[in-house]
């Protein structure tokens, strides 16, 4: 990355010269200009390791999307694409590139807040609210817990079967998105609520390997798993809106704030890209981006 960190930093001081002699921009324009041109950077290096001008065109539309996804502002993307096209309309200037990349890209159209966070004496409210006195409150019990405690999809949950509990290891094994496998820590609490189901379940439907079944012995659906969080959250008086993707959002989260690393909770979470876990966990990159501006000269 070294060498291409190196060629940023060069074109991007011939560009700030470029501003304030040639444009005639203000030190305030352009070191916004400047900023912006720097967060961009940082994104490409990260995520591709490239020079200015290998850049291509969906490069660039994943950066506005993953703007448009952290929640900036619909003026704040606008002005960031402002900021990359003027870029390269420079070096079409120069002579470096025979067509801009950015030129038909266009700003997200609005912005998309991300899910509110649960404390986790929240989340002992909603699951404790729960009475488990009979065998739907022992498996919703022990649904909610997995939720929270592994950070599942609500279709992982969906699909998890007995073969797939290892708790002799500690552990459960996930199918997620694209039919991969990953294999997750379970805890002492969501392996006790698991097995208190268990017990009872076999007495039903004994056949099944599908792990959580509705009365009727079928496989649980989406709408179900909703309704069984909606109503728990309405007992416990909690007022946020919540979704099972709240408890996942949430497990993140927490991981984060105890000291797990980003790599840790994107192989957890099932993430093929580590800016998903980004987006998905409110983390500040604002020390990795303050770091590019320092190479490039912008402290």
């Amino acid at each position: 990355m070294a060498d291409n960190t190196k060629k940023w930093m060069e074109i991007s001081r011939s560009y700030r010269i470029h501003l304030r002699l040639e444009k005639h921009l203000s030190d305030n324009t352009v070191d916004s200009y400047m900023r912006d041109l720097a967060a961009f950077a940082h994104f490409i290096l990260r995520m591709y390791d490239l020079p200015p001008v290998k850049v291509e065109p969906e490069m660039i539309s994943k950066y506005m999307v993953r703007l448009y996804d952290i929640g900036r502002e619909k003026s704040s993307q606008a002005r960031a694409l402002s900021s990359i096209k003027s870029f390269y309309n420079y070096l079409l200037l120069e002579g470096k590139l025979e067509a801009s990349p950015a030129e038909l890209i266009e700003a997200p159209k609005a912005s998309r807040p991300l899910p509110d966070t649960l404390s986790t004496e929240e989340i002992d409210l909603i699951i404790n609210s729960i009475d488990d006195s009979t065998v739907k409150g022992l498996r919703d019990r022990a649904i909610l817990e997995v939720l929270y405690s592994c950070g599942l999809r609500v279709s992982e949950l969906c699909d998890l079967r007995m073969s797939d509990l290892f708790f002799g290891e500690g552990y459960i094994r996930v199918t997620g998105k694209g039919d991969k496998q990953r294999l997750i820590p379970i805890s002492g609490v969501a392996r006790e609520r698991i097995s208190l189901y268990k017990d009872q379940r076999p007495k039903i439907h004994s056949g099944e390997d599908t792990l959580f079944l509705n009365n009727r012995g079928k496989r649980l659906t989406r709408v179900m798993i909703f309704t069984i969080l909606k109503q728990a959250c309405q007992r416990a008086g909690i007022t946020k809106k919540i979704s099972p993707h709240t408890l996942r959002h949430s497990f993140a989260t927490h991981l984060l704030e105890g000291g797990a690393s980003i790599r840790q909770v994107q192989e957890l979470l099932g993430h093929e890209s580590i800016l998903t876990t980004e987006i998905y966990t409110h983390l500040d990159t604002g020390h990795l981006r303050q770091t590019l501006e320092e190479h490039l000269g912008l402290e």
